[in-house]
């Protein structure tokens, strides 16, 4: 059996103190980010996380009142503090009711916290009358400490972090866009471009890897403009701005290519709103792809070629893996990937010069 490993052989090996260490692993504050990060990387290379967690221990006052697993009927729900990820979102919301569904079909109860509120959860929730947790989106390294030390379950979902390891949940979203690639080159399709920030997400970021394995394994070479996929913008206002600039610089170097496979319906939208504004007509010369399948994508003139998400089964799948790690906490961790559906509308075509 592998020795235990200690703050302490974290703090010799990073060269700081056992205390920082403690702070650091706790998710509290007090300590650099440079250095968090080290401490961090370092527990992980060395194993830390990987070894069996319990719950603190109380002190016999408190075990009169301690709840039982079986009287532990609540599950939290934790959102980040991003503008777009709320329960009204078609996204984000259509999971928080796919959760929701699956949390009533087990008589379970659900708080939702969003993470702004949280710079003191260990004092917002009583982990003893908490059965499991569940992360919507991306949170952030620093809270997932936090929960772990709390010796709460949960899952991410749509989210992954690098260092604490954690049952996860994604779209398939390198083998959806490979599919949504191949239908592009199936068309006729050579000359495409990625849209979105690679760096916006883990999501985000399997869909761009999974765009340029398709066209390498076809042989078709990316000459792909990095300012593409490095633009941001908070709302679609500001991405619809941000695009326009790019496109008007494609346009007049004559670089514009003949598809846009955007990382999400919204910045699809926004890219379609742009080449209409310019003059570039949608998908007789350019076509574009989204992803998510969001009730605007129906709506949009002409209507949006996407991938469709089962955003509720995706709430729904999550509480399931999190009820199987209440009940199995050793067990491995996993990471599971539902499948998508490409959507054919009136968005893409043939290339122009394959028509």
């Amino acid at each position: 059996m592998s020795k235990k490993i200690t703050m302490q052989q974290i703090a010799d090996q990073v060269g700081v103190s056992k205390f920082a260490v403690s702070k650091a692993l706790s998710g509290k504050s007090g300590v650099s980010p440079d250095t968090r990060e080290k401490i961090i990387q370092t527990a992980t290379q060395l194993g830390y996380f990987v070894q069996k967690r319990v719950r603190p221990t109380v002190s016999r006052s408190s075990q009169q009142g301690k709840s039982s697993q079986a009287d532990r009927n609540t599950i939290i729900v934790l959102i980040p503090n991003v503008r777009e990820q709320t329960r009204q979102s078609t996204f984000w919301g259509r999971i928080i009711d796919g959760i929701t569904n699956g949390l009533e079909e087990n008589h379970l109860g659900m708080m939702i916290v969003t993470e702004h509120i949280t710079d003191n959860f260990t004092k917002l929730i009583n982990p003893d009358a908490v059965l499991g947790l569940l992360g919507v989106g991306h949170i952030s390294n620093q809270l997932l400490l936090e929960i772990r030390n709390l010796g709460i379950p949960f899952v991410l979902v749509d989210h992954e972090d690098p260092l604490i390891p954690s049952d996860v949940l994604f779209m398939n979203n390198y083998e959806c866009v490979r599919r949504t690639a191949n239908y592009l080159l199936g068309s006729g399709h050579r000359d495409l471009q990625f849209v979105g920030n690679i760096r916006y997400s883990r999501s985000f970021y399997d869909r761009w890897l999974g765009f340029r394995s398709m066209l390498e394994e076809q042989g078709v070479q990316l000459d792909q403009r990095p300012e593409l996929i490095e633009f941001e913008g908070n709302n679609r206002s500001e991405m619809t701005e941000n695009l326009e600039a790019i496109v008007r610089k494609l346009q007049a170097e004559h670089k514009l290519p003949t598809a846009f496979v955007c990382a999400n319906d919204s910045i699809a939208i926004c890219m379609i709103t742009v080449l209409m504004k310019l003059g570039i007509d949608v998908p007789s010369q350019c076509s574009v792809t989204g992803f998510d399948n969001i009730e605007d994508a129906a709506l949009a003139s002409p209507k949006l070629s996407t991938v469709h998400v089962n955003k509720e089964a995706l709430g729904q799948r999550a509480v399931d893996t999190l009820l199987w790690r209440v009940e199995h906490p050793d067990g491995p961790k996993e990471k599971i990937l539902l499948a998508g559906e490409l959507l054919i509308r009136e968005s893409t075509a043939g290339a122009p010069y394959a028509q």
